[in-house]
């Protein structure tokens, strides 16, 4: 199988972040979090997934592809979607 490279350009500008100190960043439409927040929280772990083998169609796997990095996830959140729409 060949391996295809699907880096894409950062928008980010990394330097002007590096040379940023704490003191500029803008933190006022973050709410502030105290030990209240974390006394609610709840711990979901992610379900372990199978692995299986499927056919697809050579189209349908190549345009999951197209969509970058974690096509295979993309894949599952579809058809989760399709069971969840069909579950009554």
């Amino acid at each position: 199988m060949n391996k295809i490279s699907i880096q894409k350009k950062s928008g980010t500008d990394w330097q002007r972040l590096r040379r940023m100190k704490d003191t500029d960043i803008d933190f006022s439409d973050i709410p502030p979090i105290d030990r209240s927040v974390f006394r609610k929280m709840v711990i979901r772990m992610p379900e372990k997934k199978s692995a299986l083998s499927i056919r697809l169609d050579p189209s349908v796997v190549a345009w999951f592809r197209k969509q970058g990095r974690g096509y295979q996830t993309r894949i599952n959140a579809v058809l989760r979607s399709y069971v969840e729409a069909h579950s009554h």
